[in-house]
């Protein structure tokens, strides 16, 4: 794919959708209902209010101490130039909102559904959800994400006398649960109120593909600033990034090498986003859709990048996976994050009184391997690598 390819090409679609398509933000829409009821704010829509109430919970700030995916083992130490889980979020939530404000939809939705996409995961990025969810099936139960996500929001987060969680609105709490994926009623009789058998709107349906445009270049930046992939090595399977480094390196001949790699990815990052919106608003158009029923009774979710951008996307995907999530050195530190979380969920299966007593107290009701989860789920990659040293002594 030549450099030009990761620039506009298409001409189907610019402007704003049709204003009936975005999610209204008006307290008396259905999807700004909350569970308990709250009077309207006096200068805040719903959507607002949710995103602060995200921002401002703890499960949000504990993303700080969590693993995106880069990782070393404890005695290497960790670059704080890495991304974190919580500053991965912080860029998918700029991505988010550009597509959301091109396209008119609904800002402040796409916000807190991005602010709020990972607050679900465990330490130690996707290993440790691998690892958690290994534990779980020895029990007949799994881990997912977004289910633990809503839990996070509607019960663990604590900050109102009025209420249990944040009591977010339906749109975001629909949002959390199906931006990546689809569920059936028949398998989750507990989401039906989340209108499974419909689409979410456009504005959640973003969040996943801005999720993955975000993490695919970060990951790209993080695996060559660690050593892990190397420049030449990029490029050979590439094309697309080595058409525009090329380009870059002939554009700015004295600049530094690394900043001729941070403006190509800059470059190919702005690619992704202008083809998701120009794909977004083309097939809207083919649709025929001019309201967000239309949206959500579609016969397949409208958010997704071109042909030759999705090639892309999944060449980029497919070169991280064999060279950097799957590495020699990434595959050792997986191994260990299985060993720690694996040996805490036994350990705390076998001593449950080492939980805080507001775990303890839900064993009743979700059972023990459940709330041994909720419990390691929560933790930072340092909480859970000192209990881990503490368990070691005893």
């Amino acid at each position: 794919m030549h450099t030009t390819s990761m620039k506009m090409q298409r001409t189907e679609y610019i402007g704003r959708l049709p204003a009936a398509i975005a999610v209204t933000g008006s307290p008396d829409s259905e999807l700004a209902r909350r569970v308990y009821p709250e009077p309207p704010h006096p200068y805040r829509t719903p959507f607002s209010r949710d995103a602060a109430r995200v921002l401002h919970a703890r499960a949000f700030r504990r993303l700080a101490g969590k693993t995106q995916v880069f990782m070393r083992l404890p005695a290497e130490g960790l670059s704080d130039h890495f991304r974190s889980r919580l500053t991965h979020t912080l860029e998918v939530a700029q991505i988010a909102r550009t597509v959301a404000g091109a396209l008119g939809l609904n800002v402040k939705l796409v916000e807190t559904l991005a602010l709020a996409h990972d607050i679900g995961h465990p330490p130690f990025g996707h290993a440790g959800e691998k690892a958690l969810d290994s534990a779980l099936r020895a029990h007949q139960l799994r881990f997912d994400h977004n289910l633990h996500a809503l839990r996070i929001v509607t019960w663990f987060e604590e900050r109102y006398p009025a209420f249990r969680g944040l009591n977010l609105t339906l749109a975001v709490r629909e949002g959390i649960v199906k931006h990546s994926r689809d569920y059936s009623v028949g398998d989750y009789p507990e989401l039906a109120e989340y209108s499974l058998a419909l689409f979410p709107p456009l504005e959640a349906q973003l969040i996943d593909v801005a999720d993955e445009i975000g993490y695919l270049t970060a990951d790209l930046d993080d695996g060559i600033d660690s050593g892990i992939l190397e420049l030449d090595q990029v490029r050979e399977a590439l094309p697309p990034f080595r058409s525009i480094h090329d380009d870059v390196a002939a554009a700015y001949p004295e600049a530094k090498p690394k900043l001729v790699v941070y403006e190509a990815l800059r470059r190919m990052l702005n690619g992704l986003v202008t083809d998701l919106i120009e794909e977004i608003g083309a097939r809207v158009i083919v649709l025929g859709a001019t309201t967000l029923d239309e949206i959500r009774r579609a016969p397949r979710r409208l958010v997704g990048l071109g042909p030759e951008m999705e090639e892309a996307r999944r060449g980029i995907k497919d070169f991280l996976y064999a060279n950097f999530y799957n590495s020699p050195e990434q595959q050792q530190v997986h191994a260990h994050a299985e060993e720690v979380i694996g040996g805490i969920f036994q350990y705390l299966m076998a001593e449950p009184a080492l939980m805080p007593e507001d775990h303890q107290a839900q064993v009743s009701t979700e059972g023990l391997a459940r709330t041994v989860a909720d419990y390691i789920a929560g933790m930072t990659d340092s909480y859970i690598v000192q209990l881990w040293e503490r368990i070691g002594t005893r």
